[in-house]
């Protein structure tokens, strides 16, 4: 089934691409699971969600978007901050009337859906993160992505091209036709602004009073480091966690069909009455993300 997309315009004036997947469940009984919000990583765009997407769709309400500065969404928002990030995501949330919600993001966006879980728990079932967590990264991050992206071959001569240099045709998907090839939907150096508050910061803080369940993916290749993902595991033991072989940072592309079960398995296991909405312990008062 083909689905639309369409905008939502936030409160900056930033327009936000989304593409809205009812369920496809028939029966009235039992009635279908939580709706599922699907945010995608840096450079990449909502498509790349499609292959999951469509084996949720039986039960579950599946919203994916592009976050500002990528695909459809506006290519040079004002802001491309953290904080900018949630409340895309929490308008999403609120607009579409999808909480709470299952949310589902890969790198980046699970960046922005760990915030969003930190400081809106009432908006949240609960909260996978692909190659996601709250380390604080190094300065040289914003050089690095600025390189990786100048490393681009662009244009792109054809979609076959653009896959083998990016590894995924999913990725290649998200460019644009243009006269002399096929080019990216997003704005260089607005995705290296966007990684630069990531660079100099940490979120352990919003990581240890998150509450609703959570489960942590890595790929058996992945780039998060194993002394993060013990952290987490350290502040917060419940966390349930999986590494998928045969994947890298890519995880939903590299391996759709094993993290999917994986996700699934981890729906199963949880009760169904939510711990969103548990206070934070008397250690951890309620803080606003930066």
């Amino acid at each position: 089934m083909k689905h639309r997309t369409t905008r939502l315009t936030v409160d900056d004036g930033t327009r936000i691409a989304y593409r809205d997947r009812p369920s496809l469940s028939s029966s009235p009984s039992p009635s279908p699971g939580p709706p599922v919000l699907l945010l995608h990583g840096l450079a990449g765009h909502l498509g790349e969600w499609d292959e999951l997407a469509r084996r949720w769709e039986s039960g579950h309400r599946v919203v994916s978007y592009d976050a500002r500065g990528h695909g459809e969404s506006t290519r040079r928002p004002l802001s491309v901050s953290r904080a900018a990030h949630v409340e895309d995501a929490v308008t999403l949330l609120r607009e579409l009337d999808l909480a709470p919600a299952i949310l589902v993001g890969q790198s980046l966006g699970g960046h922005t859906a760990m915030l969003l879980a930190a400081d809106h728990p009432g908006l949240v079932h609960s909260l996978v993160l692909v190659e996601a967590g709250p380390a604080g990264r190094s300065p040289e991050l914003p050089g690095e992505i600025a390189g990786w992206l100048d490393s681009w071959p662009l244009p792109f001569a054809s979609l076959e091209e653009a896959t083998a240099f990016l590894g995924h045709e999913a990725w290649a998907r998200g460019l644009e036709e243009r006269a002399d090839g096929l080019r990216p939907r997003f704005d260089r150096d607005t995705l290296v602004r966007t990684m630069t508050e990531l660079s100099a910061d940490g979120y352990w803080p919003q990581w240890s009073r998150i509450r609703c369940p959570t489960l942590l993916v890595r790929g058996e290749s992945g780039t998060m480091k194993p002394a993060e993902a013990a952290e987490m595991l350290t502040r917060r033991p419940d966390t349930r966690t999986a590494v998928v072989p045969g994947a890298a940072h890519d995880v939903h592309l590299d391996q759709p069909e094993p993290l999917h079960r994986e996700i699934e398995k981890f729906l199963a296991d949880e009760p169904t009455s939510r711990r969103a909405d548990e206070p934070p312990r008397s250690d951890e008062p309620m803080r606003r993300s930066p």
